[in-house]
């Protein structure tokens, strides 16, 4: 990469760019549907805990590890939607899990039941979560099919703790993790630095984002530092067992979370975009998405303007998702650039809609359009 394209991290950011409140919620949000909301510990002495739901094949718990009465292994399922929430066991032995995370041990374990976010897991100590994004078969680019991880259930797996925290009764495991050295976890979380770049794997793909493989630690890019430019889903960029670039935005090592972007590597469009599209000039550009209120068309990759309605010589009723569609080339005239909102304004030439070659769709059908 250019050096001089390196993300600094005491440069301002601009605002459009600023995390919103909802930032972090995005950034759990994968592990947090897994666990699903915080639950209230049960006064002592009050009813037993439920048991665990999970789907699995009715196998028996393999010698040496335990089987509760309040968590058995094919007990119905507990889940909400699919998704697996974790209850408060009393026998969970969490000063020997604390320790399991903070040395990085392997331990065995076995799994006795499965949901569409991953693998229930037990030993004779604890019982855990394996998200499918933290299966070795992810990071070889197998598809974690329902099949799949029912075809687990009974299995003894190698797995890491990622993730502990006694006061919501949860606990992570990864089974990618365990393949790496002893310490390269806690070690890479050591140097990982603030504006590094860093090349890593893509694990998972979900609406609001890219899971990122570091080589032990875990990371994610939120859609809104994929580009410089606008991305419907993330799937439109990388899919799982793709290579990417990104650069550190944010770190918690304590918890081993680790913001990451894609855009914060490659050139910002928006920092030149005044001097090579001054106000008043007319430029080629294509529509990417039609909406009632306008358009907007991409001038060059990152590099996005909004034609509004009013800017469009259309009749004021008019819906412009009738005329335009996305693809379409157009010419249009800078009105606004406004480069720290990352903000482009523009007014449409001419009536593409009437162009023999890219009129819209519906123009191409026989009868009467009047």
């Amino acid at each position: 990469m250019n050096p001089s394209n390196q993300y600094d991290p005491k440069k301002k950011v601009s605002d459009s760019s600023e995390k919103d409140d909802g930032w972090w919620k995005s950034i759990l949000a994968e592990e947090q549907k897994y666990a699903g909301p915080e639950r209230p510990r049960r006064k002592p002495g009050g009813p037993g805990n439920r048991g665990t739901e999970s789907r699995s094949r009715g196998a028996g718990v393999r010698k040496g590890l335990r089987r509760e009465p309040s968590a058995r292994a094919g007990s119905p399922a507990q889940q909400s939607n699919g998704e697996y929430k974790p209850v408060q066991l009393d026998w969970v032995d969490w000063t020997r899990v604390l320790e399991l995370q903070e040395q990085e041990t392997v331990c065995y374990a076995e799994v006795v039941g499965f949901n569409r976010g991953g693998l229930l897991v037990r030993t004779q100590e604890f019982q855990g979560f394996v998200p499918r994004s933290h299966l070795a078969a992810a990071i070889n680019g197998q598809k974690i099919t329902e099949q799949l991880l029912e075809s687990l259930v009974g299995q003894e797996m190698e797995l890491k703790v990622i993730e502990c925290d006694p006061e919501r009764g949860r606990i992570v495991l990864s089974e990618r993790a365990a393949q790496s050295a002893p310490g390269s976890r806690h070690g890479l979380l050591q140097t990982l630095q603030v504006g590094q770049q860093i090349e890593g794997v893509v694990t998972n793909v979900t609406p609001f984002g890219l899971f990122i493989d570091l080589g032990g630690v875990e990371g994610l890019v939120h859609i809104s530092e994929l580009s410089w430019g606008r991305v419907g889903h993330p799937k439109e960029v990388a899919s799982p067992g793709d290579k990417l670039a990104v650069v550190v935005l944010e770190l918690q090592s304590d918890r081993g979370r680790v913001s990451l972007s894609v855009k914060r590597g490659l050139p910002n469009p928006w920092s030149t975009a005044p001097e090579r599209y001054p106000v008043g000039t007319d430029f080629d550009a294509e529509i990417t998405e039609v909406v009632h209120f306008g358009a907007f068309a991409k001038l060059e990759e990152g590099l996005e303007g909004l034609i509004h309605i009013t800017q469009m010589g259309l009749h004021h009723r008019l819906d412009p998702r009738l005329v335009l569609e996305s693809g379409m080339k157009v010419k249009v005239r800078v009105l606004q650039v406004e480069p720290d909102r990352q903000r482009l304004s523009l007014q449409l030439l001419g009536e593409p809609w009437n162009s023999e070659e890219q009129g819209p769709t519906w123009l191409d059908t026989p009868g009467d359009h009047a």
